[in-house]
């Protein structure tokens, strides 16, 4: 089985290097799919740098203007070849470690779609923003409520697809920033595919540290669960 992670990337120089470093150790087959949003802090550089080994294929693509995460996702989900496909984002908020049990119920024919939920398990939490968790609260239980998932993290990075199921979405999706994730819940829901969670941990940043998520993306959410229900 081959896995494929596709990350997308915005000004992530100091963090890139090391999530493709842990992805490649990751024990199976893959493809890491590299796709820079119009970076300008010497993150294209990096990326340029990384290199195919065995077992690991290295897919290197580009935007010329900043359109966004779901922008950036749609590039690199269609050029995904694996049996599983994954997001990592590349500032390490989330452990690329822990994508082997996120996948495990793909893995095991159990799942077409997994969600790594920061909200479920024992897992190591990073203490930051109050407000941030309850506004990721609020619009999962929104989403909850349109789509009749009863999900503890729409919000969460890793979402892990079989790959048809996701070719059969692809094409559906709009959503060019942030409103990618209520998006493509959406859809996942109306397709009727068989969903799992897992929990994972997560160590946040602040926006010091390069956090670029805010309100307006919060607003734009309820929009976006309110427009795909």
């Amino acid at each position: 089985m081959k896995l494929s992670v596709v990350v997308p990337i915005y000004n992530e120089k100091n963090t890139l290097g090391a999530v493709v470093a842990a992805l490649k150790a990751l024990p199976m087959q893959k493809q890491i799919v590299l796709v820079d949003d119009c970076s300008s802090d010497g993150s294209t550089e990096i990326m340029d740098a990384i290199s195919s080994d065995e077992g690991n294929e290295v897919v290197k693509l580009r935007h010329d203007n900043n359109r966004g995460k779901g922008a950036a996702l749609r590039t690199g989900f269609a050029a995904a070849t694996g049996d599983v496909v994954i997001v990592q984002d590349a500032d390490l908020e989330y452990a690329p470690t822990e994508i082997m049990k996120v996948i495990q119920p793909i893995i095991d024919k159990k799942a077409d779609v997994v969600f790594g939920s920061r909200f479920m398990g024992g897992e190591a939490h990073r203490v930051l923003y109050y407000w941030h968790s309850v506004g990721n609260k609020f619009l999962t239980m929104l989403s909850n409520w349109f789509t009749n998932l009863n999900l503890t993290d729409m919000e969460t990075c890793y979402k892990a697809f079989r790959r048809e199921a996701l070719m059969e979405i692809l094409p559906h999706l709009q959503q060019d920033r942030f409103g990618f994730e209520p998006e493509i819940t959406s859809r996942v829901a109306r397709a009727g595919l068989r969903v799992y969670e897992v929990g994972i941990s997560y160590s946040g940043r602040t926006y010091a540290e390069g956090k670029k998520i805010g309100w307006k993306d919060g607003v734009k959410a309820i929009w976006c669960i309110v427009k795909y229900r």
